[in-house]
């Protein structure tokens, strides 16, 4: 009898708010990602990889479901992922795995809880879930010591987060800052222009040098802790699955000590539409390029890019962070190496969305849909296939059914994503026509902003469709800028991306809500 293949390990690395055109293997000259080139180096690098939703819940929800934010629920960042839903974490745990999600979460509303709004008249079903279920994410529950954590957590049998962003320490992370000589006062830094920073801060508050040493940073955190499982892993010789989650590089921008000074703002390039009137663009997105960040409702809003300073403070920012997550990468790689598990490893790279960066004069994130927040960075290293680069089409709710079927694990009911493996095994394959991208405002209506957007991605175009009745249509690869909507010039172009969206629509129509289960 011939013994059964080893199943391969996964170490899933994913950031968090970061473009695809910010690493080196995706033609950046400037930030310095030599381990993530590495692993693009032996990986499939998916160069048109798009997400299902910019904003971080739901498109974090939808990589771990494999299903859409309008099948899954979390369709903004003021609800949590179901406490029962199915995510291909727990198929990976079912199968015997161990399982670890360390850094960033982001499934359940804890750190933008700012973000909820009563429903008016009572939410339309009832909670059903035990009570305080969602409140794990709640950064006041780590300050006095650890909550009571479930052993199931979405899948992960181990969990340790890092809750917030910029230099605000708070979750696990807190405790293991804690434990290790950092102070409370350092840690606790409050999201606003008082924060006790250590350097910078004059153009924009939201860049600048933390109180505390690059040990008790985020992405230290990640990389201690996600090693720490991996060889736990390893002395069982249990198969795993590491999800090493940097909160880095979203805003604010707080790159520590040494990686603060890794780029000099002056040196930075605006983007070439840094300066674009938005000709064709939707009035609400004219309205944001109008605001500064110094209008900012709070840390986390929509904002224009303000000035040249502060869109090349950010860059420069921005950078320092990318390449402290890129060398703690590098040690949680060596650390693999050192286990001999190299071999037995996929390592997946992506992010849960991008930033504009000053792209057509707008910054950040969120119902901006434009290359900059919708476009994510994507690579696949299996030791078992060869190095390659695609253009085929590839989503966000892609990366749960392609790496079950890696594994050769079953994918379960209502799942809406495409295995990309024979992508993996034929780069000149495609698995897809198109993305279809959600993004929902669930707030009282507001006549600066949309509450519906839907966008679909082809090969060739880009179709947005607002529900102000506004839309725009843009030629990709060729018109990379986005500056020319064909809207009015393409008349029975729109019409059949108009189809094509409808067509999409019906596709990913839940049909798993309310399935009949066993009994």
């Amino acid at each position: 009898m011939s013994e059964s293949p080893k199943r391969p390990n996964v170490l899933f690395v994913i950031t968090d708010q970061h473009r695809a055109d910010h690493v080196g293997f995706m033609g950046n000259d400037v930030v310095r990602t030599p381990n993530l080139d590495s692993i693009a180096a032996r990986g499939t690098v998916f160069e048109n990889t798009w997400v299902s939703n910019p904003v971080c819940m739901p498109n974090r929800s939808t990589i771990m479901t494999g299903r859409m934010p309008s099948s899954h629920g979390v369709i903004f960042n003021d609800r949590s992922l179901e406490w029962t839903a199915n995510t291909h974490i727990r198929q990976f745990r079912a199968a015997g795995y161990r399982t670890a999600l360390i850094g960033k979460s982001h499934l359940q509303h804890g750190m933008s809880r700012n973000s909820v709004v009563e429903a008016p008249g009572g939410p339309a079903v009832g909670d059903p879930h035990p009570a305080g279920w969602n409140q794990l994410e709640h950064e006041e529950q780590y300050l006095d010591g650890m909550p009571d954590w479930p052993d199931d957590f979405y899948g992960f049998d181990t969990t340790e987060l890092s809750i917030n962003h910029g230099a605000k320490v708070t979750g696990h992370h807190y405790r293991w800052a804690m434990e290790r000589g950092a102070k409370h006062e350092d840690l606790m830094v409050p999201q606003t222009a008082e924060n006790p920073k250590r350097r910078g801060g004059d153009v924009w508050w939201q860049v600048y040098d933390p109180p505390y040493g690059e040990e008790h940073h985020s992405s230290s955190f990640v990389a201690d802790r996600t090693i720490a499982f991996i060889e736990g892993a390893a002395k069982e010789s249990s198969p795993w699955v590491a999800w090493a989650s940097f909160p880095d590089p979203h805003h604010p921008f707080t790159p520590p000590g040494r990686w603060y000074d890794r780029h000099d703002a002056d040196d930075m390039e605006l983007p070439a539409t840094f300066d674009d009137p938005l000709e064709g663009a939707p009035a609400y997105v004219r309205k944001i390029q109008g605001r500064t960040v110094h209008d900012m409702r709070n840390w986390v809003d929509l904002t224009g890019a303000t000035s040249p300073e502060i869109t090349r403070a950010a860059i420069a920012a921005n950078y320092g962070t990318i390449e402290m997550v890129d060398d703690r990468v590098g040690q949680i790689l060596d650390s693999i190496d050192r286990l001999g598990q190299t071999d037995d490893t996929i390592v997946v790279f992506t992010s849960d969305h991008g930033d504009m960066m000053g792209d057509h004069g707008l910054l950040l994130k969120g119902f901006m849909h434009y290359r900059g927040t919708l476009q994510v960075p994507l690579v696949i290293a299996d030791p078992r296939r060869e190095a390659a680069r695609t253009r085929s089409l590839a989503s966000s709710i892609d990366l749960g059914p392609t790496l079950l079927d890696m594994c050769g694990l079953e994918q379960y009911h209502g799942m809406q994503g495409v295995s990309q493996v024979p992508v993996l095994d034929n780069p000149g394959e495609s698995v897809r026509n198109n993305v279809l991208i959600e993004d929902d405002l669930d707030i009282p209506a507001s006549p600066r902003f949309p509450g519906r957007i839907r966008t679909l991605i082809t090969p060739t175009h880009r179709y947005s469709r607002y529900d102000s009745g506004e839309d725009g249509l843009y030629e990709l690869w060729t018109d990379d800028d986005e500056r020319t909507s064909l809207v009015a010039s393409a008349p029975d172009l729109r019409a059949a991306m108009i189809e094509e969206l409808a067509e999409s629509l019906i596709a990913h129509s839940d049909k798993a809500r309310g399935a009949p289960v066993a009994g």
